[in-house]
């Protein structure tokens, strides 16, 4: 089925079923199952397993999404969106390398026709690191075009143009890299906190931690664990410089880090991942967190929102709620934020085994769940991205004890099924539905990670009636 004529079948209602075929590892919920004939009245309209799948990026008309796998990276065809298609994968990079294959490749990033590849995401899992400049403007023959080797792992990347933002945390550092990769990768500057304020050696390194990177219009966002997320004026990355932080001192995330103890899992701090709407006006800061069993009310964690129409004075409006779990802790269901994404007043979120949600944050003061999807025995979901606006969005699911791992597409509207949740009585004392939001913080700036069912049959039939009530 061509795209145009598959986006036409999604939007009129009448598509088929089918069915294609420093994050430490869960242990997992036991296989009770799901049914092997369902109904969801609301489900997947397509998957395809990809070993290793981690996260994803999908190219600005959904035709195309890029997936981490681990061990290497694919390109899957959405243009039908019923069958999503692997058309090229790459194992074993650089294994022509005297310390090669490159591996740990937990995240890509897409600009243009260039493709991101970096890896590994933590210590030890690979001999060599860094990152992989690759050319996909023919997406099904991606060529690599350089490799920019470093002396540290790379957890997440950020690529702007031909600018790439690299988390680079060794040793006692814990620092933003900056490298230009337009030709042969050069290195343009490095940032870190504790060169800004040389208090920030205060606390140990594990806390300041360097996470994700996300840089829109000359700004980027620094999520760095305890140490809040920082936000940078790069439109000179040679000379990168602060505008503002959102989060705790360095003498109070000091005085609450105990090197050993339960801290560095549980809440408050642990800002995972950062990302703002397309005006630059809202910005939303994911927090992986558990519960332990110092800390019980330290997670899951949840998405704070903030007006940065200012962004010299960040200004908290809200907290989207994690989903509900009896265990919060990292021997239980994760449930805790993932990677997410906006467009067009619609937050897009991943929130591993509590599966996938849309949120409408056109009032970011009262943010609206519009749509949940979660397989909690079957799906761990690492991000959703949008595919088609108003027509489908795509989830990266890694494999869990009882299924592969995955890419998921979904169609792009309201509905909820959610499988393992609801039916638990330690889980129903909380509605599986509230989002619920906290009251707004007076004071939330202080100044200038570290799959998917065997089978859906069934999801047609109530997918379908879902779509046909749609469009009625």
């Amino acid at each position: 089925m061509r795209r145009r004529e598959a986006l036409a079948v999604l939007a009129g209602g009448t598509f088929f079923s089918r069915t294609a075929a420093a994050h430490p590892t869960p242990v997992g919920t036991p296989g009770e199952g799901t049914p092997r004939t369902r109904e969801d009245t609301y489900g997947p309209v397509g998957r395809v397993e990809i070993e290793g799948t981690t996260d994803a990026v999908v190219t600005p008309d959904g035709a195309t999404a890029f997936v981490a796998a681990t061990t290497g990276y694919a390109v899957v065809d959405l243009s039908d969106p019923t069958d999503p298609t692997v058309i090229a994968e790459r194992r074993g990079l650089l294994s022509d390398r005297e310390n090669g294959p490159l591996r740990g490749i937990y995240d890509v990033k897409r600009s243009g026709d260039t493709l991101l590849v970096v890896g590994p995401a933590n210590p030890g899992q690979s001999a060599i690191a860094g990152a992989l400049v690759v050319d996909v403007s023919d997406p099904a023959d991606p060529q690599h075009r350089s490799f920019y080797e470093t002396p540290y792992p790379i957890h997440n990347a950020f690529l702007d143009g031909d600018t790439a933002y690299l988390t680079a945390n060794t040793g006692e550092r814990r620092r933003l890299a900056i490298v230009d990769v337009s030709g042969e990768p050069t290195a343009i500057a490095e940032w870190d906190l504790t060169d800004y304020d040389d208090d920030w050696e205060l606390p140990p390194p594990i806390p300041r931690i360097l996470h994700d990177v996300y840089v829109q219009d000359d700004v980027a966002y620094l999520a760095h664990w305890d140490a809040g997320t920082w936000l940078l004026d790069v439109s000179d990355p040679s000379e990168p410089s602060v505008i503002s932080h959102i989060g705790r001192g360095p003498e109070t995330v000091a005085d609450d880090f105990r090197y050993g103890d339960d801290s560095y899992d549980a809440l408050p701090g642990n800002d995972h991942y950062a990302a703002v709407d397309e005006a630059g006006d809202l910005l939303a800061i994911g927090r992986e967190a558990w519960a332990t069993e110092d800390l019980p009310e330290g997670g899951p964690g949840g998405i704070d929102l903030y007006d940065i129409s200012d962004p010299a004075a960040p200004r908290q409006l809200s907290t989207i709620q994690p989903p509900p779990t009896p265990d919060a802790t990292q021997e239980g269901s994760w449930t805790t934020a993932h990677n997410f994404e906006f467009r067009d007043g619609v937050l897009y979120s991943a929130w591993y085994r509590g599966g996938v949600k849309r949120h409408d944050v056109s009032d970011p003061t009262a943010p609206e769940q519009l749509t949940w999807w979660a397989d909690r025995p079957h799906a761990e979901f690492w991000t959703a991205r949008v595919g088609v606006p108003g027509s489908t969005f795509v989830a990266s699911s890694r494999a869990t004890t009882d299924s592969a791992a995955a890419l998921y597409v979904f169609p792009d509207g309201p509905g909820e099924t959610t499988w393992g949740f609801g039916d638990d009585p330690a889980v129903a004392t909380r509605s599986p539905t509230a989002i619920g939001t906290d009251a707004p913080s007076e004071t939330a700036a202080d100044g200038p990670g570290f799959g998917a069912l065997t089978g859906l049959a069934g999801i047609g039939v109530g997918t379908l009636a879902w779509w046909r009530s749609r469009s009625e």
